[in-house]
């Protein structure tokens, strides 16, 4: 998804280590290196580190990036201009962080479990992932860490500061570096996934003036309401608009003709679909409409339309495409 990051580092506890390689494997993801982490945060961040420098800890030694970042699997949600701008804070500085307002105030407890004192909220920030370095400032502070440090510490930012003098710039982040910590949260994680994914359709017609004009006039009635991209394309041509839409980010189509069987055309749709950088993670929709213009009307022609939609419908959604079917007939 960012193509200027050349290597990630994934690090994983060693039960999960097969898991997260088919899950590599299935999805095509690239430039993916799986690492054994440690017993804490810190030992496993600093193993995913060794991967760039020291040989005995990886077959294959990666080149050593000038600025790494370091990010947590827990914040799904992070942005490519949130990860430029670490990145740019880093090299500039050294190191550099994400942060947010606290949004509850802090508070310290007394030996018998009675109020201490509490902090002025205005005066501190959550300190939040994604964070950049200089590789070779956060790998000489690893390097110097105490056991302790890497025991029970958690900051990054401060084993920058304590061991290489280094003072972090600290980065306003967004709202969508919330952490998944609890399972509740995995359900709001899942339904921000799927709204992201339902606010954007590509309408894709013949170059038929007719068909197309009929995708113009979706296009015009939706435009108001989500983002939508409306492409005339010839399938035969291997069309390369419609190759860099269905590379995109984009989980919904609606495919437009007034052929009699147009299950060719949309068989290459899928075969583009399945070819591209799409992820199918989550479901792609693919609704097809098909116009039929003939004079002679009649209601067998339509049910023979719909049951081999139907049947292609129930071979593509084992690969998690859910194709829908709408025939409109008139003279």
């Amino acid at each position: 998804r960012v193509d200027w990051i050349s290597n990630i580092i994934v690090v994983v506890s060693p039960e999960n280590i097969e898991t997260m390689k088919s899950i590599i494997e299935k999805y095509g993801h690239k430039r993916v290196t799986v690492v054994q982490g440690g017993i804490t945060r810190h030992r496993s961040i600093f193993n995913g580190l060794k991967v760039f420098a020291e040989n005995e800890f990886s077959n294959h030694l990666l080149q050593k990036p000038e600025v790494v970042i370091i990010h947590d699997a827990v914040r799904p949600f992070v942005e490519e201009d949130i990860l430029l701008k670490v990145v740019m804070a880093a090299k500039e500085h050294g190191a550099a962080g994400a942060i947010r307002p606290l949004v509850s105030t802090v508070i310290a407890s007394a030996a018998d479990g009675s109020l201490d004192h509490s902090l002025e909220r205005a005066r501190y920030r959550a300190s939040e992932m994604p964070q950049a370095f200089l590789f070779d400032i956060i790998y000489e502070a690893y390097q110097q860490c105490t056991d302790y440090d890497l025991d029970y510490g958690t900051e990054c930012l401060h084993l920058a500061l304590k061991y290489c003098k280094t003072n972090a710039k600290l980065v306003e982040g967004t709202a969508d570096l919330w952490k998944v910590t609890y399972k509740r949260d995995l359900y709001a994680a899942d339904s921000i996934i799927k709204d992201s994914l339902s606010q954007q359709v590509c309408v894709i017609t013949d170059v038929k003036e007719e068909v197309a004009q009929v995708g113009f006039l979706l296009h015009e009635s939706l435009k108001s309401q989500i983002q939508v991209e409306a492409i005339s394309a010839s399938l035969s041509k291997n069309d390369n608009h419609l190759q860099n839409i269905l590379s995109g980010r984009c989980y919904n189509f609606v495919c437009i003709n007034d052929k009699k069987f147009a299950i060719q055309e949309t068989l290459q749709i899928v075969d583009l679909l399945e070819k591209s950088n799409i992820p199918l993670l989550y479901p792609v929709v693919l609704i097809l409409v098909h116009l039929d213009v003939s004079e002679n009307i009649s209601l067998s022609i339509g049910m023979e339309e719909v049951t081999m939609i139907k049947k292609f419908a129930r071979e593509v959604k084992k690969k998690n495409i859910l194709v829908y079917g709408l025939l409109f007939q008139y003279k």
